[in-house]
């Protein structure tokens, strides 16, 4: 299935100690890169984050920003000894080097991120809670990935139709300007006086046919729409193996312009360089 890398979503859960809200949203990246935005109380989540997110998406850049919002209670405050002593060690390791530092504010202590907690909490009902709600948000930032995953294929599918068809007049039209060309060539030739080498001017015939052939360039357009409409289908990550292929069909569109000796082929070049163009910037989204 196609996925986009773009999509957003917002999960909330209300509880008796609080609130904790998720927000997701991702966009496209060349490589999967997470930026988590966490309270201190529930730094420590972060690996079963990542974790989850890995299994979850291939590439993206997403950012994941959970909030905590503890219900206002009359539970007492207790200090949390071990950050307490944490936070005391790092500023005699200070005096140690030499530091100069003004006397302990204790107040500034206590606004430490940590030292201070409410005893009646319990934060590891929290962490449990903040880890389900990130897997349900986690969920929800996939189907909404996939939801436009399914509208770029549309994209995608109807510029190959339009590519095919292009290709197809092109291709049954070459016969007849060839034939044009050679007739135009020895009309012109007749009507030199001079007396000419038949067999040099057949050789020149053939050399203008062979630089206006474009029956390899078609047959690889051809091949490479095939290619792309069977990508499509696949499971897992596409975008990278889309990409190589919007530049192999962008060559192949050069080379026939490049090779067009009427207006007509030149146009249908221009155009299919276009709807190329159009495809490989919607591809930039896929994952």
């Amino acid at each position: 299935m196609t996925r986009s890398m773009t999509a957003f979503t917002r999960q909330e859960m209300q509880q008796p100690w609080g609130t904790l809200i998720w927000e997701l949203r991702s966009v496209n990246h060349r490589y999967l890169e997470p930026h988590f935005r966490l309270p201190d109380s529930l730094r420590d989540i972060e690996g079963h984050l990542r974790e989850a997110l890995r299994k979850a998406v291939s590439r993206g850049k997403v950012e994941a920003t959970l909030r905590f919002v503890p219900e206002k209670s009359s539970g007492s405050l207790q200090v949390d000894q071990a950050r307490l002593q944490e936070v005391l060690a790092a500023t005699q390791e200070l005096r140690v080097v030499g530091a100069e530092m003004q006397a302990l504010n204790p107040l500034e202590l206590l606004s430490w991120p940590g030292v201070l907690v409410e005893s009646d909490l319990d934060m590891r009902e929290v962490k449990q809670q903040a880890l389900s709600l990130y897997r349900e948000s986690l969920k929800d930032l996939v189907e909404g990935r996939e939801r436009e995953g399914v509208e770029l294929n549309q994209l995608i599918l109807q510029r190959l139709d339009s590519i095919e068809a292009i290709v197809a007049d092109v291709k049954q039209m070459m016969p007849k300007i060839l034939r044009a060309q050679r007739d135009n060539l020895q009309q012109k030739l007749n009507e030199l006086t001079a007396e000419l080498d038949t067999g040099r001017l057949e050789q020149e015939i053939v050399l203008l046919a062979q630089k206006a052939d474009v029956d390899e360039e078609i047959d690889r357009l051809q091949t490479h729409v095939q290619e792309v409409r069977r990508v499509l289908t696949q499971k897992g990550p596409i975008g990278r193996r889309l990409d190589f292929l919007m530049q192999e069909l962008n060559r192949e569109a050069n080379t026939l312009s490049s090779k067009s000796i009427v207006a007509s082929t030149t146009r249908s070049a221009v155009e299919l360089k276009v709807l190329i163009e159009q495809m490989r910037e919607q591809i930039q989204n896929i994952e």
